[in-house]
């Protein structure tokens, strides 16, 4: 039945993705990243609290949650477990609730009384597998706007803003294109605190301890 794929991948990818890396390579070292830095447990404050070498690995192993989630787990569950073409669904809904869920579970991790990051780096290896062209444009927006403004907030916002508009350009399908436009404007939810910094003046540029992504 395909609805029970959606949940099985829904579950598995929530799961996933809920995995808080920068929470337990902090952990490692004694420290609760929750109470340093922007007590936020993504990349970037990983890297101001723990250092580059730990905050890029962080970085990667939190894209790589969102990667593994649509290109295998989806297609396992879609391909072998259900083999879901044949009964009506699909695998591209399949990949596309595999890669919601897992940017809700680092979001929202249930490990951490669903408090977590704010999910860029982790939609960035979704994107990866859904619609790789639109990540390099969004790439290229977020490097852009951190060399103009010094500002990492910044930069995650103009991805998110980014990468829908990539996604209908690059024509990836009306699915994606609907999910893309909400997982960016959660993302750019995430980062209303930033917001009210920078309106305030107030917020750290690139170099200081500052909010992570």
């Amino acid at each position: 039945m395909p609805v029970l794929a959606y949940i099985l991948t829904a579950l598995g990818a929530y799961l996933l993705g809920s995995i808080p890396f920068g929470f337990l390579a902090a952990k490692a070292k004694g420290i609760d990243i929750r109470s340093v830095g922007s007590g936020n447990i993504g990349a970037t404050n990983a890297m101001r609290v723990l250092g580059k070498p730990i905050g890029i690995t962080v970085l990667l192993l939190d894209a790589a949650k969102g990667w593994f989630a649509v290109r295998f787990l989806s297609f396992w569950i879609a391909d072998h477990l259900f083999q879901l073409d044949s009964l009506g669904g699909t695998r591209e809904i399949c990949a596309v609730v595999a890669g919601v869920f897992a940017v809700l579970g680092h979001n929202y991790t249930c490990w951490l009384k669903f408090k977590g990051g704010k999910g860029i780096a982790t939609t960035a290896g979704v994107y990866l597998v859904l619609a790789p062209w639109a990540v390099l444009i969004a790439l290229i927006v977020f490097v852009l706007a951190i060399a103009i403004t010094r500002y990492v907030s910044v930069g995650s916002i103009f991805a998110a803003i980014a990468l829908p508009i990539a996604t209908i350009f690059t024509q990836n399908g009306l699915l994606v294109d609907i999910v893309t436009v909400a997982l960016g404007a959660l993302a750019i939810y995430k980062h209303k605190s930033n917001i009210q910094r920078l309106m305030a003046g107030t917020e750290n540029r690139l170099g200081q301890i500052k909010e992570t992504k």
